[in-house]
């Protein structure tokens, strides 16, 4: 099956048209014709079975023949992680967390980061293509970037940690994880938190945290956290 996405389309629509890119795609490369079968979703947990009416390159248009709402996981998975110094590092952190999966990220800005502006509108591509990729019919959602004391200072639900590098007293993130819960997980830059940075979490309640023996990278520790969060929820 090849999933295709439009944040337009919803469970009231009966005809779609793709646009111009698309619509060549799935004619000229996919050899669609009238009649054929494609499968739609919107992020937002629908998929969409449709039936094409006029294959045309310019504007393929299909019915909308059948809909089911697909089931959410049963955990909430929310991972702000600061952007790493190389854009290509973090988006594949966006493409396999998706893969993986995870509900929402936040890029945040810490004292020692060394990226402090990201483009969004490429990052939600990579969440967009690494979506249809694994046939989810759920895309995560892309917060705005906001610095690491903003961050904290918001109201959270659910179990809360900060992983870090420092030689203090750190509980295991495998340890802590339990299945079913509202989890959201603080990465820091290539340089670490602060130690300012930390005492803040911390005070926030967050609980401090280890992902293992070896020292990781910004985004193979997001990639081993998610991870984690999916392992304990199988």
């Amino acid at each position: 099956m090849q999933l295709f996405f439009n944040p337009d389309i919803n469970e009231k629509t009966t005809q779609f048209s793709f646009e111009k890119e698309e619509s060549k795609h799935i004619v000229k490369v996919l050899r669609k014709n009238t009649g054929d079968t494609l499968h739609i979703t919107n992020g937002l947990g629908w998929l969409f079975t449709a039936e094409i009416t006029f294959p045309n390159i310019n504007k393929c248009i299909a019915n909308i023949v059948s809909k089911t709402l697909q089931p959410k996981r049963d955990y909430n998975l929310h991972i702000a992680v600061a952007p790493t110094k190389m854009n290509d590092r973090y988006e594949w952190f966006l493409e396999k967390a998706t893969e993986i999966g995870i509900n929402s990220i936040t890029p945040v800005i810490c004292d020692h980061s060394e990226r402090k502006i990201i483009k969004p509108e490429r990052f939600d591509k990579i969440l967009q293509s690494a979506m249809k990729q694994s046939l989810s019919c759920y895309m995560p959602k892309l917060n705005e970037a906001i610095s690491l004391k903003d961050f904290i200072n918001q109201d959270f639900k659910g179990d809360l940690f900060i992983a870090h590098c420092e030689e203090t007293d750190r509980k295991s993130l495998k340890k802590q994880l339990k299945p079913k819960q509202n989890i959201t997980i603080l990465i820091g830059p290539e340089g670490d938190f602060s130690s300012k940075e930390i005492e803040l979490a911390i005070k926030n309640k967050f609980i401090p945290v280890t992902l293992g023996e070896t020292r990781l990278r910004t985004e193979t520790a997001a990639i081993v956290a998610c991870h984690s969060v999916a392992f304990i929820n199988e």
